[in-house]
């Protein structure tokens, strides 16, 4: 090959990878217009207020219906793994958890929802519990919890999700 189609190929290579670089670099995530974030918005904000209201009003059983029912749930808190999928959460959930916790009352405050898709967002929020142990103490909770929230076509639920209770300040 002569120099002048050297440099040709030097010269479309270089075009090439630019425009690579180029594609490659854009956001090529969809935007969600303001009216579709302004609808997951209020749809997570709905199901964390029903959340509270089912929980204070059931029971920690109320939780199974807000836990997306699959193979990628799972829950932490405090940094650690509680729950590795759906079927440990609901083995706990209905044979310890309602036994020892047989009244919880939910509270959240300050709540942070971040739509990424249509079907898809990140829920923030302090919370606030008052847990009634089987013998009867009130126990008060205050953290924050974290949260992916699916739209699974029917209802929103929570695909993970992560405790972290406030250390009490002596």
């Amino acid at each position: 090959m002569n120099k002048t189609g050297t440099s040709r190929l030097k010269y479309w290579c270089l075009l090439i990878f630019m425009i690579g670089v180029t594609i490659s670099c854009q956001n090529n995530h969809a935007q969600l217009s303001k009216e579709q974030s302004t609808l997951v918005k209020d749809s997570v904000a709905k199901m964390a207020a029903n959340i509270a209201t089912d929980i204070s009003a059931k029971g920690a059983a109320a939780w199974l219906n807000y836990f997306e029912d699959t193979s990628g749930f799972f829950m932490a808190s405090d940094g650690q793994l509680a729950f590795k999928d759906y079927p440990s959460a609901k083995t706990f959930t209905l044979n310890t958890l309602i036994k020892s916790m047989p009244h919880i009352k939910l509270r959240w405050e300050h709540i942070r929802i971040d739509p990424l898709t249509p079907d898809l967002a990140l829920m923030g929020a302090d919370f606030h519990e008052d847990i009634t142990t089987a013998t009867g103490n009130s126990l008060p909770f205050d953290g924050y919890f974290t949260a992916t929230a699916h739209f699974n076509g029917h209802n929103w639920k929570l695909r993970n999700l992560h405790w972290s209770i406030k250390k009490n300040e002596k």
